[in-house]
């Protein structure tokens, strides 16, 4: 399923494949001056996708509470990141003692063209791809979405929009259901979930920002 969002700047809609050449081109752009390292990052797992700048001199962390605070959290579960090779873990309380955590400087660790991974949930793991897009200078206190995918229209399997994704069924095709459908659906009403604009929609009580 291919996705399209809306970019910032412009306010136009373009695909989740065509939208990355275009941030960095776009006409209507405005860069405060400033001489601090901004990183543009994609974040990425099949029809969802996320656009944002970050200040270079954040952490992982930041980006792991972005991701969680937009698109993860449910239920405080432990998260990683992937980098050349390297685990970076959201708590090291207990973890061995070569583990590496999160406090990491993003400028120390990332560069462009750099593909790298974000695990949330050990158990039912949500997998985003992320992707570093550009580096610019510039001025930037908070992590800023630039782009983000609207929500994809799922279809129950009777044809009508699905409004609903059981979390029993969740990879099968009949786990998006109109509200009709689910409410006949076989394994009941507790195991709804809504649909929701992200990655982690149908897992673990997931219900949305």
């Amino acid at each position: 399923m291919i996705s399209n969002g809306e970019c910032k700047y412009c306010k136009k809609v373009f695909s989740a494949i065509a939208i990355s050449k275009h941030l960095l081109t776009c006409d209507k752009k405005i860069n405060k001056d400033g001489d601090e390292n901004i990183f543009l990052i994609r974040a990425s797992a099949g029809p969802f996708f996320l656009y944002f700048e970050i200040n270079a001199d954040e952490t992982l962390e930041k980006i792991d509470d972005f991701l969680r605070d937009i698109w993860l959290e449910c239920c405080c579960h432990l998260s990683a990141f992937t980098i050349n090779g390297n685990r970076y873990y959201s708590n090291c309380e207990d973890s061995e003692p070569d583990e590496k955590t999160m406090n990491c400087k993003l400028l120390s660790l990332l560069n462009v063209n750099l593909t790298f991974s974000h695990e949330y949930d050990f158990g039912t793991t949500t997998y985003l791809n992320l992707k570093v897009i550009e580096k610019r200078k510039g001025n930037l206190s908070e992590v800023e979405i630039i782009a983000r995918n609207n929500l994809p229209e799922f279809k129950c399997w009777c044809g009508k929009v699905a409004k609903e994704i059981c979390s029993q069924c969740i990879w099968e095709e009949t786990g998006l259901l109109c509200s009709e459908c689910a409410k006949k659906h076989e394994c009941g009403e507790e195991m709804m979930l809504p649909v929701v604009n992200s990655p982690r929609m149908g897992m673990c009580g997931y219900t949305g920002d």
